[in-house]
């Protein structure tokens, strides 16, 4: 485990946001990875993705290394944000906007502004 959790590790701190997901942003293999993704790629946050599938050591490291039984798992500036619906709460209530700006990371206000409207 110690192998994996290093490599986590890394690529956690290599990247301002990392979202470990079933797929990739491009193609997500769940629902729950595909509405975090698509969060990300609408307000144009510039972000690794992690496919677990493609590696069960990592998918089954993940949980481990966050404590989070479930994925996806967003990471931002190296640390633990949560799973599909915290992130879609947090999209919904602007707390997004403000993780993104107080940690310098560009994003479209304009699009997050629309995901709210959406769903008001």
């Amino acid at each position: 485990m110690t192998d994996v959790k290093t490599r986590i590790d890394e690529t956690v701190k290599a990247s301002d946001v990392v979202l470990f997901m079933k797929g990739t942003k491009e193609m997500p293999q769940c629902g729950f990875s595909s509405r975090v993704a698509a969060v990300l790629n609408y307000i144009g946050v510039d972000y690794t993705d992690v496919n677990v599938l493609a590696d069960e050591d990592i998918r089954s490291g993940i949980k481990e290394y966050s404590d989070w039984p479930t994925i996806p798992q967003l990471y931002v500036k190296g640390e633990f944000v949560g799973g599909c619906d915290i992130i879609t709460e947090m999209a919904l209530s602007s707390e997004l906007d403000t993780l993104f700006e107080d940690n310098g990371i560009s994003f479209n206000k304009e699009a997050a502004d629309k995901i709210r409207e959406a769903n008001a």
